[in-house]
């Protein structure tokens, strides 16, 4: 099909006019309504033509073409001419990037903040009229640094917006409007530290006066299988160091750290300072839950960024995770993030620049941060839970490792230990921890610190006073081969269907569930043989749990090793 605009031309812009002479078949059809075509209104020069577009060259050039009436914001790049049978507009520039544009217009950020001032059709869709697109505020497309020089925030700007932001006195809206803008224009080191002490600043910080312990604060950005406090804490506390810091409740895949050691029957988190230090002082192990008066602003800039498509901002993560970790003194910051499949952080790109923006923040303020990149394009470990993790966890501590977990656990614990001075090789460092764990050490003080808990510590060497699922179901490989991937994001959600994690907040945790792996990437499989084990209490999402499983095991022909545990270090 062919669309032929027969228009005038435009002489002053060197535009040829169209003759309808040149296109006899079209003429012959169209003088059939000759005296139809006279009476015309938007005829041209002759009853054949359309009279001139003002724009019409426009139609040649690369454009972004978006519909009248779209469900969801869908900007695309057109460089051609077409024809489109139902009302579109299209954007065009000389000097605008298109590509920049249409990242931005397509953005989740523009989506939600064009829904907030446009006619909405019925529950889902909207009108695309060019007054409301016309209000989009576009970041101009310059270079970085030159921004920064002209427009960087002044630690008072910073004051003024943070602190009228707590008390009430900026509106949603204007903190907003604030975050759009750190979501596309980024902050610069200064901006960015001054802002998470002012995060840090707007609560409580807890410091322990006579807590003598090198202190060790431990941070994991989440993943799948992620009991690396479990083991960590009393192996610091057993080589002479401590842990002091603020754990939270998990949402997602399964359980945060609280929500693991809460398996274990009374246990109860310290909920305050002085709570925490009595544990600490005498195990070297102290954690404790989040409370409000702990970095309140972070809690209500949260709220903001979750409706606003401004959650996965690098540097409004790296602030709201660093302001808690400043709010509890420690002598070191170890960074575990996590890169991969079942990490929030997909891309070893995104987990440098995460790192390396929190590693900024801690070592300009004095304090010693270093970033551990770890793979999460599997569970670590074997176990998926709550109890069950908890299992695995002291089992580690009398010896029983899986691979990937020893070799995340020994390289923090090097890490540690280096820079209190102790060692300076990883082999120094791992003789070390063989000692404690052979000992018993690490052990002990993993049960006196459950016991200081409020919980049974004897629980280390009897499981059967963790809760136990009713029933346990078999899951099966359906190929032949080598495992190649473990999807470690989809068993995250096989678990969390039967109860191991919270979809929402308001949702309650079985601690008793949970997902038992038998095969490991790089293992060999047979069809039939045994892949994992679902540990369960209500049978209502079993089949879908063991589908996602199935699905999660990618299988192929191919010998494979096992994955690298340790990516990068970045301090």
């Amino acid at each position: 099909m062919y669309l032929i605009n027969t228009h005038n031309g435009v002489k002053e812009k060197g535009i040829k006019r169209i003759h309808i002479e040149d296109y006899p078949a079209v003429k012959a059809h169209l003088d059939l309504y000759y005296p139809q075509l006279e009476k015309r209104a938007d005829r041209g020069d002759t009853p054949y033509n359309l009279r001139n577009c003002a724009y019409i060259e426009d139609f040649s050039k690369q454009k972004i073409v978006y519909s009248d009436i779209s469900e969801r914001l869908n900007f695309q790049i057109i460089e051609k001419e077409m024809y489109f049978n139902n009302t579109i507009y299209f954007i065009t520039s000389e000097t605008e990037n298109l590509d920049y544009l249409l990242r931005f217009l397509n953005s989740n950020l523009i989506d939600w903040y064009y829904k907030t001032l446009s006619v909405q059709l019925g529950e889902k869709a909207v009108r695309m009229f060019t007054i409301y697109v016309l209000n989009i505020p576009i970041p101009k497309n310059k270079d970085k640094e030159n921004i920064y020089k002209s427009y960087q925030l002044t630690k008072e700007e910073i004051d003024f917006l943070l602190e009228g932001y707590l008390a009430g006195i900026i509106p949603d809206y204007q903190m907003s409007a604030f975050l759009m803008a750190v979501y596309f224009n980024n902050m610069t080191k200064e901006e960015l530290t001054y802002f998470t002490l002012k995060m840090r600043n707007s609560g409580d910080i807890i410091t322990f006066d006579n807590l003598d312990y090198y202190l060790v604060d431990k941070h994991s950005t989440g993943g799948v299988g992620d009991k690396v406090t479990v083991v960590l804490g009393p192996i610091l506390a057993a080589l002479g160091m401590a842990t002091a810091k603020l754990s939270g409740k998990g949402l997602g895949h399964t359980g945060g750290t609280i929500d693991k050691f809460e398996s274990i029957e009374n246990f109860k988190f310290s909920l305050a300072k002085e709570e925490l230090v009595e544990v600490a002082g005498k195990t070297g192990v102290g954690l404790m839950g989040y409370s409000d008066n702990i970095v309140p602003l972070d809690k209500k800039i949260y709220a903001l960024r979750d409706v606003t498509a401004t959650v996965d901002s690098i540097p409004l993560i790296a602030s709201s995770i660093m302001s808690k970790k400043l709010a509890i003194q420690s002598d070191l910051i170890i960074l575990d993030v996590k890169v991969g499949d079942g990490a929030f952080m997909k891309t070893i790109e995104d987990a440098r620049e995460l790192s390396r923006r929190m590693v900024e923040i801690g070592n300009s303020v004095g304090r010693k941060t270093i970033a551990v990149l770890t793979n999460m394009d599997e569970p670590l470990g074997y176990n998926i839970g709550n109890a069950n993790e908890i299992i695995e966890g002291i089992e580690a501590l009398k010896g029983h490792w899986s691979a990937d977990l020893k070799e995340v656990v020994y390289e923090i614990v090097y890490i540690a230990l280096k820079h209190k001075g102790e060692v300076e090789t990883f082999e120094e460092a791992s003789e070390k921890i063989d000692e404690v764990i052979k000992n018993g050490k690490a052990l002990e003080i993993l049960k006196d610190f459950i016991d200081l808990s409020g919980g049974d510590g004897q629980v280390v060497n009897n499981y059967k006073l963790l809760p136990e699922p009713k029933s346990i179901i078999e899951v099966y490989s359906t190929k032949d081969g080598f495992v190649e991937k473990i999807k470690a994001e989809e068993i995250g959600k096989a678990a969390m269907v039967i109860g191991a994690g919270r979809a929402t907040k308001e949702d309650e945790i079985d601690h008793a569930v949970g997902i038992l792996l038998k095969k490991k990437v790089g293992d060999l499989v047979k069809k039939g043989d045994l892949i994992a084990e679902i540990h369960y209490n209500d049978d209502k999402n079993i089949e879908q749990s063991r589908a996602m499983i199935i699905d999660a095991y990618v299988v192929g022909s191919k010998e494979q090793k096992g994955i690298k545990n340790i990516l990068e270090i970045i301090e």
